[in-house]
């Protein structure tokens, strides 16, 4: 190989990962003398801003191309993905096709580069087969690394998404390799070819020739043809963690001579978003711009100081809005985004949730320091339901923001009414108020020479009222009320012992309500200990009394009797299929299209009416039309109600005055839940002949005239 036939840099690429550098800019030479294997060293380290031997000076290659990975091994956080393709090599059980998904960044087409030398590589020795570990020297890998292989050819489905661009590749896989063992073709976003597309691919990529092979990336896996993912071998790429991320990006900055604080890498790191690529250009930024502290780097990214998202977080949980309006224009000043600074709190609520829930985690050298210590104080201060309303308030509000005319109104807005939300009393603290508030009322009872009264009865927590709310529902033992109270209490003034309250026992009552429960009294004659007072056999509680349902006087009354008899399936069906041909009770025809459905719904309406009124109602099939069923007949009355709306003078001048203007869902609330007016059963007519109705226009008679 001569020297002007040396491989140049690749110029694009998605993935990057490892400390591995690209050939630097002066590809190694081979000697002519020496074998392969020999090597002579480069001339010039790329980025070091040395001259080559013509005078020019080396472009600067940025981070993100310079260390991509040339090998297995430097890929990082895809340990599943590097042991699966290195046993596939070892076995000889290498796939036609892959897929390759995952966000951007994380190293698709990095490992599709890869794949491709691994299948081409022929060694120092050029007798070398394939190979997890491809050589990088042969002829083969030096070409694939430079992008002038012409057997490896990469193609960007975002630009060409035709089905003529699909049948290149189909007429170019008919052909045997010129250079290398296997072409390989990678195609890039190929979730934006076409649906023509696809199918035109569909048969060469289920049996594809047998010197091809297929690598697809992808970041919308969603949007490929299940036909398409069924002939691949799909490899889901995952999130680089944080602190792998930062612990790569310590290494990158030591290579290049910069020096980082280990919180300003973390927050590089927490910026990537688990992508290698972002996480590369925002340490380039960071190199350039000179910014080593997390200070220095937080203005960089926009982000405010995490000890302030703190301090901001504590204002607001302590209600305090006039710190908290402060702490936000001072980030607003730094130019922090509000709206980022919203998504920074809610890391630290789910941060805090987290050593709320798991205690361990303050233990550990997972987190940094101060969220552990300031983390574990507040995590230690606020309730989980607190928490978890802090949650869904920020999580509503950062949608507002995104959609507000102005991000720093709408975020101050979101704070001041979490502010709010943090000083009202969650429902452990309501029912201790309560028991608070019922023993002073107790306390308000005692008599002046000291002996022990009852107190009230009960006190309704759900409405804040007096016992009267708990009195209603029916109850198990009597319960003494305050005027039985105050009768003991002047008992006990003429020598009888007064009964000594008990514990305060919650109760449900369609609510929370606290009951005082007198105590037994000791009988000082028997000198024997209290006794429970026995109240007598007729006082037990009384069993629920079970309400019959009323026997259907008509047909829309006996679809409504499934609804309350938790029948959903049947409901549905009499309500939408059902055709009543005849309700003459005991027996009621109706017509059903579906036979099946017939069947089983008969079956069950059967059922229903004989274990509610044994031996009273029959119903039976019929083939006559029937009337329309009841959803039908709802329609058509909404219909006509649209139609009287629209016809309304007042609505008409609101649509002459606003002409784009339309008329939304008409509800008329006289109507019962089937859209239909109240009926009149038959059977109730038959049964009142007398009944009739006045007109419409008829004077209301005057109750003095009734005799």
């Amino acid at each position: 190989m001569t020297e002007e036939e040396l491989p140049l840099p690749p110029e694009n690429g998605n993935g990057f990962f490892g400390l591995s550098q690209e050939p630097p800019t002066e590809t190694p030479v081979l000697s002519a003398q020496s074998p392969a294997s020999q090597v002579l060293t480069s001339q010039g380290a790329i980025g070091s801003g040395a001259e080559n031997t013509a005078g020019e000076a080396v472009p600067y290659r940025v981070l993100a191309r310079k260390y991509r990975p040339r090998h297995f091994d430097d890929l990082i956080g895809q340990d599943t993905l590097v042991r699966i393709l290195r046993r596939a090599f070892e076995t000889g059980r290498v796939a036609h096709a892959f897929m390759l998904t995952g966000v951007r960044g994380v190293g698709k087409t990095t490992t599709a580069r890869i794949i491709a030398r691994a299948l081409n590589c022929t060694g120092p020795d050029g007798k070398g087969g394939p190979t997890a570990d491809p050589c990088g020297v042969c002829p083969n890998c030096v070409a694939i690394l430079a992008d002038r292989h012409p057997d490896v050819l990469e193609m960007d489905a975002a630009s060409r998404t035709g089905v003529d661009d699909v049948r290149e590749i189909i007429e170019a896989a008919r052909f045997r390799p010129m250079q290398g063992r296997m072409k390989v073709f990678v195609i890039d976003e190929v979730h934006m070819l076409s649906r023509n597309a696809f199918n035109a691919l569909l048969k060469t990529l289920e049996e594809p020739p047998s010197q091809v092979t297929f690598i697809f990336a992808t970041t919308e896996l969603r949007k490929v043809p299940v036909t398409v993912l069924s002939r691949c071998q799909r490899f889901d790429l995952q999130r680089v963690p944080q602190a792998l991320l930062a612990e790569h990006f310590a290494h990158v900055a030591e290579e290049e001579g910069a020096h980082f604080a280990p919180e300003a890498l973390n927050l590089i790191a927490r910026a990537a978003d688990g992508s290698v690529r972002d996480g590369l250009s925002l340490l380039d930024q960071a190199i350039a711009q000179g910014a080593s502290d997390p200070e220095a780097v937080g203005n960089m990214l926009g982000m405010a100081d995490r000890g302030m998202v703190f301090d901001l977080l504590e204002a607001v949980m302590a209600g305090e809005g006039a710190k908290m309006l402060g702490l936000t224009e001072q980030a607003y000043a730094l130019g922090a985004d509000l709206g980022v600074v919203l998504t920074d709190l809610m890391e630290i609520v789910h941060l805090v949730t987290r050593l709320k829930s798991l205690p361990t985690l303050r233990e550990g050298n997972t987190l940094p320091e101060m969220e552990r210590k300031r983390g574990g104080a507040l995590a230690d201060r606020l309730s989980m339901s607190v928490l978890a309303r802090a949650w869904q308030i920020l999580l509503k509000g950062s949608q507002e923001v995104e959609t507000a005319p102005d991000r720093r109104q709408a975020a101050e807005m979101v704070l001041i009414r979490l502010c709010h939300a943090s000083l009202l009393p969650t429902p452990e603290k309501i029912v201790r108020q309560l028991q608070e508030r019922q023993a002073s009322a107790e306390n308000s009872l005692q008599p002046e020479n000291g002996s022990p009264t009852p107190a009230p009865s009960s006190v309704s927590a759900g409405s804040g009222a007096s016992s009267s709310a708990s009195s209603n529902a029916p109850q198990g033992p009597t319960v003494p009320s305050a005027r039985a109270a105050t009768d003991a209490g002047a008992a006990g003034k003429s020598g009888h012992e007064p009964a000594a309250p008990s514990a305060l026992k919650l109760v449900a009552n369609g609510g929370l309500a606290v009951v005082a429960e007198p105590a037994p009294a000791a009988d000082p004659e028997a000198g024997t200990q209290p006794q429970l007072l026995q109240e007598p056999e007729t006082s037990e509680a009384p069993e629920p009394v079970q309400i019959q349902p009323r026997s259907p006087r008509s047909w829309r009354e006996m679809v409504g009797l499934t609804k309350t008899q938790q029948e959903p399936w049947l409901h549905g069906i009499l309500r939408l299929e059902a055709h009543l041909v005849r309700f003459a009770p005991p027996e009621v025809a109706l017509r059903l299209d579906d036979p099946a459905v017939r069947r089983r719904a008969f079956k069950l309406l059967n059922a229903l009416l004989e274990r509610l009124f044994p031996g009273q109602w029959r119903i039976v099939a019929s083939e006559e039309p029937g009337e329309p069923t009841l959803d039908e007949q709802g329609a058509e009355v909404i219909a006509l109600r649209r139609v009287e709306a629209e016809t309304h003078p007042l609505v008409e001048a609101i649509l002459q005055t606003f002409p784009g203007a339309k008329l939304g869902p008409v509800h008329d609330p006289a109507l019962d839940d089937y859209n239909l007016p109240p009926e009149i059963p038959t059977q109730l007519v038959e049964e009142t002949p007398e009944l009739e109705f006045a007109p419409l226009d008829a004077e209301e008679i005057d109750p003095d005239d009734l005799d």
